[in-house]
């Protein structure tokens, strides 16, 4: 009964003294509109932009109800001051039900509405520049567009928007700045949000994995793990066998930090008969006095690139090798098999992979630990090892031995006839 917050005099005029305030940073979501977009009664109005939300006129005593069609609970029931906005804590799919009545007359609402988004405007906004997490949450978009043949707009990067928007011609990809120009029945934000927050997010992304968060945020009951459909019709442009590797992130507990591993690893796929090329964004990444370089003995493929040039080059490798980043959701994608190495994420955290290598007799999972807050600000973040000597364990405890057998597993299974879909789990 206490799921909802109260904003009185909304459209109050009341000019604030001049004072300098120090520069806020850029919210990651267009925030919705200031008035809702959608008309009651009685000059009440409502939408489900930021969760519920109902605005009532300067004029008049209501009483509002607000409920959860799926559970049959009753989320809120008050009488509302002249003025105010009424909004719902859950900003996450629920199927809500708006009653309101006259204060003085509680027999039969003078409006009732339960969330129907079929034929309406729904603004899904992603944050700008993640690239693995876009890829990762986008098949659940699609669920959601089906699920309720909605008029979806997609806000996004423009750069992965490109990816997608051939693939998907039910959806309408729009830029950020385009976003905030719209008057949508509803909004739904894809994102990570820390602290243990469940507002935003039905529960913590730690214990439920990276990608399927987007799923439960959506109110989706098919968590199932789909890569996105892209473009993979471009001719292959390397005749000789080679695999494609990406080793660097955006975070040192991202990294493997085996110092023997990349080399171990690219020495014995020469020894295979294969190429092997390095698609990073830059050769070398990091801060202060640790810094990582391209693998050892790879070809240097490196740049920033178009992704789907980088998905023109992946799509015909025998196999991709990486880190929890983005460029393995590419990979992904590109329907081949990918061997993920990563200690600090547990594998509820990624796409499945047969081919997931991760050490666990070691430190590991932190990512996924409810107990640890990540610090975005810290490239060295390791949360549970505090010396130098003994930080970023989890991989350092991954082997070539490890990876080498994950290429000799997939080699095996080409040998044997197996496609790339069935070899990559897929």
């Amino acid at each position: 009964m206490n799921d909802f917050s109260i904003k009185c005099n909304p459209l109050a005029d009341t000019p604030l003294p001049a004072v300098q305030k120090p520069k806020q940073p850029e919210p990651t979501f267009v925030m919705p509109p200031v008035v809702p977009t959608q008309e009651a009664a009685e000059g009440i109005r409502f939408d489900f932009n930021n969760g519920l939300r109902v605005r009532f006129p300067e004029k008049g005593e209501f009483r509002c109800v607000f409920r959860d069609l799926d559970t049959d609970c009753l989320l809120y029931s008050m009488d509302v001051k002249p003025g105010c906005m009424v909004e719902s804590v859950k900003k996450f799919f629920v199927r809500f039900s708006l009653e309101i009545y006259r204060k003085n007359d509680l027999k039969e609402p003078i409006f009732r509405h339960d969330l129907d988004l079929a034929d309406k405007d729904v603004l899904v906004q992603f944050p700008v520049g993640a690239l693995g997490d876009t890829i990762a949450w986008f098949s659940f978009v699609e669920r959601f567009q089906k699920r309720h043949n909605c008029k979806l707009f997609c806000s996004m990067a423009s750069n992965l928007a490109e990816l997608f928007r051939a693939q998907y011609p039910d959806i309408r990809f729009i830029a950020k700045e385009d976003a905030a120009k719209l008057s949508p029945y509803a909004t739904y934000n894809l994102g990570l949000f820390f602290g243990g927050n469940t507002n935003n997010q039905p529960f913590d992304f730690r214990q439920v994995g990276l990608h399927k968060t987007a799923g439960l945020i959506l109110g989706l009951d098919d968590l199932s793990d789909s890569p996105p459909r892209v473009n993979l019709s471009a001719e292959r442009k390397i005749p000789d066998k080679y695999v494609v590797v990406a080793a660097q992130a955006s975070s040192q507990c991202k990294y493997w930090n085996n110092p023997f591993g990349w080399r171990e690893v690219v020495a014995a796929l020469k020894q295979r008969g294969y190429r092997v090329l390095c698609i990073d964004r830059m050769t070398e990444y990091g801060v202060d006095f640790t810094w990582n370089h391209i693998p050892y003995g790879a070809e240097d493929f490196t740049g920033d690139l178009p992704l789907q040039e980088r998905i023109d080059l992946i799509k015909d490798a025998d196999m991709f090798i990486g880190l929890s980043s983005g460029l393995s959701w590419l990979a992904w994608c590109c329907r081949i098999p990918v061997i993920l190495i990563s200690g600090f994420t547990d594998p509820v955290n990624e796409f499945f992979t047969p081919y997931r290598i991760q050490n666990i007799s070691a430190c590991h999972g932190c990512w996924n630990d409810t107990r640890c807050d990540f610090n975005h600000f810290d490239f060295l973040w390791c949360p549970r090892k505090k010396e130098t000597r003994d930080k970023f364990e989890c991989t350092k405890m991954i082997t070539s031995k490890m990876v080498i057998s994950a290429v000799d597993r997939i080699m095996e299974r080409s040998l044997n006839g197996n496609n790339h879909s069935e070899s990559a789990g897929q």
